[in-house]
């Protein structure tokens, strides 16, 4: 593509050398580049590409696209000084890729939890119609019927613009896609033009990143103020900052919620381990899905679907027989002992919450609840004695364990989970550091019937230790352990 094209909508300040010039390709990475690419120079997180402005020169890129001009300039080269990188990349991605956003219906999932399993049902629901669908999520994505892998909840805007227009060239009507909080914050998303925008729920969360609670609010809030007027905004009127999420957006605004009045209200009729029953409107209907929490997700789905133009009736017959995301409330029984085995994904005190209050709700009496959960490292630790607090709160038994510590040390982490911990806390867990150790010595210390839960991995098919990912899977570990078990 022609330059001066693919630089619609990006706000330039300087520009040094020729516009008139063919740009084979983008790149974000300095040693991608090649003779004919453009290189766009971010500041990022942890590094400040600007620094590699001198031997990317040396490649003979056709342009350079900068917020600080380097001191000396080479011939041949354009160099393009722009008020923010960061911005300015996802724009000149959406022009470059074709902008593709606008071919479609894509609709965003942010909050903390329940992004995954919204956008997923959603997937599977409109592919249910007959439509042909785009899923960018944390598990996987999904162009039609092809999987492919996902390495980030929310991909960098090339690899996002480039997924779109590969969406579109198989004639993909509606994407759906997870919106992360740090995709927002780093402008991963910008220039894309979203027909809608769904708000699950806050809560906390990222605050290594973040720094504070408001904001990471603000970050959230800043998706739906960029909305467009033709596109709607659906938020969850029973959390406290639902309403805030949508004050400012140019969208059609519309609620949905089981506690409050809202345009598509939920009320739970029925919630055991075979799923949940809901008067959703006027309408009764059975999902497959389990929890309070997945009352809500289930309403979001159905609300966005009526906003996209599907009849009622429809939506409620199709979403009633779909099952959820891979590591979201996933169960496997123990045919012998009749232990139920729970993998889900919750890393966050509130995900936590939410599941064992499910279980507390649904066992019978003389089920125990016996729960292995560790945290991550490098990451927020101020959540580390809440996710311990919780745990050994709403569980009969406890094992700590290593989740991901990556550069951290495992020990140390199960330390910081433990200063949560009351009198009373600390003689229900122990600590067993290694992973699969920790499941083994769960089911262990499991009698017949009682319901074992695994958090923290879910769908993660690996455990991040210094720096090397090994292979781990919760499912596959606690399936082994139950066949082991039965014979």
């Amino acid at each position: 593509m022609i330059l001066q094209d693919i630089l619609y909508k990006v706000a330039i300040r300087s520009v040094h050398g020729k516009l008139q010039v063919n740009v084979k390709d983008l790149q974000l990475d300095s040693r991608k580049v090649e003779k004919g690419s453009a290189f766009i120079a971010v500041k990022g997180t942890h590094v400040d590409a600007h620094q590699f402005i001198p031997a990317v020169a040396a490649k003979k890129p056709v342009a350079i696209i900068c917020e600080q001009m380097p001191e000396k300039t080479e011939d041949g080269i354009t160099y393009i000084q722009v008020e923010n990188s960061a911005v300015a990349a996802g724009r000149l991605a959406h022009n470059f890729f074709g902008q593709p956003s606008e071919k479609m219906k894509l609709i965003g999932i942010t909050g903390t939890n329940g992004k995954t399993t919204i956008a997923t049902l959603l997937f599977k629901l409109f592919s249910s119609f007959g439509y042909t669908c785009g899923l960018l999520s944390t598990v996987e994505n999904h162009i039609g019927d092809e999987v492919l892998p996902a390495t980030h909840t929310t991909p960098d805007p090339l690899s996002l613009n480039a997924l779109l227009r590969d969406m579109h060239a198989a004639s993909c009507s509606h994407v759906f896609m997870e919106v992360s909080s740090h995709a927002i914050d780093q402008h991963r998303t910008e220039g894309l033009h979203f027909s809608g925008g769904i708000f699950s729920n806050i809560t906390h969360d990222h605050l290594d990143y973040h720094k504070t609670f408001d904001e990471y609010i603000r970050v959230k809030k800043s998706f739906f103020d960029g909305l467009p007027s033709a596109a709607f905004a659906l938020s969850n009127a029973d959390d406290k900052r639902g309403t805030i999420m949508l004050q400012n957006t140019a969208a059609s605004k519309y609620y949905y919620g089981l506690k409050t009045t809202a345009d598509f209200k939920g009320k739970i009729l029925e919630n055991n381990l075979t799923g949940l029953v809901l008067m959703i409107n006027d309408r009764e209907a059975h999902f497959r899905l389990i929890g309070e929490f997945n009352a809500y997700n289930l309403l979001a789905v159905y609300g966005a679907a009526i906003c996209l133009g599907e009849e009622k009736e429809d939506v409620l017959r199709n979403l009633s027989g779909l099952t959820g995301a891979e590591g979201r409330f996933d169960y496997i029984l123990s045919r012998k002992e009749k232990i139920m085995g729970i993998v889900d994904y919750a890393h966050t005190p509130d995900a936590l919450e939410n599941v064992l209050s499910t279980l507390r709700k649904l066992r019978k009496s003389d089920e125990r609840i016996i729960t292995v959960v560790g945290c991550g490292g490098d990451r927020d630790k101020t959540k580390r004695p809440i996710m311990g607090e919780v745990a050994c709160q709403l569980s009969d038994q406890v094992v700590f364990t290593s989740d991901n510590p990556r550069s951290e040390e495992a020990d140390a982490i199960l330390k910081d989970m433990e200063t949560g911990l009351n009198t009373a806390a600390r003689r229900k867990f122990i600590s067993v550091t290694d992973r699969k150790e920790a499941i083994k010595t769960a089911v262990t210390l499991s009698k017949p019937a009682d319901i074992l839960l695994v958090a923290g991995k879910g769908h993660e098919k690996y455990q991040e230790i210094k720096g090397v990912k090994y292979p781990f899977d919760d499912k596959a570990v606690l399936r082994e352990i139950f066949e082991t078990l039965d014979k």
